[in-house]
């Protein structure tokens, strides 16, 4: 090898070990750049020597200098861009101007495609759009086709749950109403009371929905699977205060009939409401329209006679409309607390249920009292024509099935 080849090759190792430790901290303009400026520094010969040394392609290099030579130039070059206009992969689009229609009709085919596309009842992730799309025709990876969901306008979702059904007519008139009687009652100092069961509980020791701080690698243990254990299941009925912000929790062993709401309401008196209530002439009830508190439920109209009876007082009744359970107060001031309360808990024995629902509370001053109703109820209990006839029932002119009022008998 001459001196001159010698020296040659030693330029070359030299401008090589300089491009590789300045490398990883360049972008693609970055390394065109540099190899424009070491190559013009070399003068002639120059853009030969860097492309031998970084194995960047002598176009890639005569590019960078025309781009320092052009703004140098006092051309200004705004954004600011890592490659220039045109540069780089086609995009798919350009490609293929069929695939996105391909793609939405796999997405949506009940509205968009065909009714009978292979995917209509698949699970379709990326993954598997991207095989369905190939074997039509287009070649695409899945995380093109991630990027062309998001330009169609999709993303990840789940379920929504809006759709509350067929709405009455008289839906709105009826929130109107019971609104009324609220106020009219609790200006009147009687109680106004928002009743419902909540969703029965598991006893024992399963999982609860939720996280809890706990120390770090020490999860509560629960069983496997949710079987109902040897404490079965609780069904804890609230009646809420109204114009109090308190309420009462009876946490039923046996089945959610009629007869145990009323004794849940019952308990409430006797515990809370008598004494704070001693003079009223009237008691007001909120419910749902169906469950053991139901509007057509006879053995619910029957043990509010015999409460009525028993206390030597009136009580109305409004229900809800069908599909607007969500909006009894009950739901979201007493339930949605209790639930937060418990997340994550376990809900082990009955005394567990007890103190977790006795220990809610809110800033907005929430008191809970709650107790455990060990009595038997029997499902599926028959009231008879007779019976019904000697309900002291009172319907109101506006709806008279939703609202009504059943007065002590002589």
């Amino acid at each position: 090898m001459s001196r001159e080849e010698l020296s040659r090759k030693r330029l070359v190792d030299k401008i090589g070990l300089k491009y590789s430790q300045i490398l990883p901290s360049l972008d693609e303009r970055g390394r065109r750049e540099w190899a424009a400026t070491e190559a013009m520094a070399l003068g002639h010969g120059g853009i030969t020597i860097v492309h031998e040394a970084s194995a960047l392609s002598m176009p890639t290099i005569r590019s960078g200098i025309a781009e320092l030579m052009e703004r140098n130039g006092g051309a200004i070059e705004s954004p600011r861009r890592v490659r220039r206009p045109g540069a780089g992969r086609p995009s798919k689009l350009a490609e293929d101007p069929e695939l996105l229609g391909a793609l939405e009709s796999l997405v949506e085919p009940g509205t968009r495609g065909d009714p009978q596309s292979p995917l209509r009842w698949t699970t379709k992730s990326v993954r598997v759009l991207a095989n369905e799309l190939g074997a039509a025709g287009h070649s695409v990876s899945f995380r093109s086709v991630s990027t062309l969901l998001k330009q169609l306008g999709y993303s990840l979702q789940g379920n929504a749950k809006t759709i509350e059904g067929a709405q009455h007519p008289d839906r709105n008139a009826q929130f109107l109403y019971i609104a009324k009687q609220s106020k009219r009652h609790i200006k009147a100092a009687q109680p106004a009371l928002s009743v419902d069961t909540k969703k029965k509980e598991l006893v024992g020791a399963f999982k609860n929905s939720g996280q809890e701080y706990r120390p770090k690698g020490e999860p509560e243990k629960v069983k496997t699977h949710d079987f109902k254990g040897e404490l079965g299941r609780v069904a804890p009925y609230g009646v809420y205060d109204i114009a109090d912000n308190d309420a009462w929790v009876n946490v039923g062993i046996s089945a959610d009939t009629a007869e145990f709401a009323v004794q849940s309401i019952r308990r409430w008196w006797q515990t809370s409401g008598k004494a704070r209530y001693g003079s009223a002439r009237e008691i007001f009830i909120t419910a749902d329209c169906g469950g053991s508190n139901g509007y057509r439920s006879r053995l619910w109209k029957l043990e509010l006679q015999g409460l009525s009876d028993e206390l030597g007082r009136s009580i109305s009744v409004s229900h809800f409309p069908p599909g607007t359970s969500k909006w009894n107060r009950i739901e979201h001031r007493l339930f949605s607390f209790i639930t937060m309360n418990w997340r994550g808990k376990p809900l082990y024995d009955y005394r567990t249920v007890i103190e977790l629902i006795g220990a809610t509370k809110t800033e907005q001053g929430l008191e809970v009292r709650c107790e455990l109703d060990t009595n038997t109820y029997e499902k599926g209990r028959k009231v008879t024509d007779e019976e019904m006839e000697s309900i002291n029932l009172h319907p109101h002119k506006f709806h008279g099935e939703w609202n009504y009022t059943i007065k002590p008998r002589e």
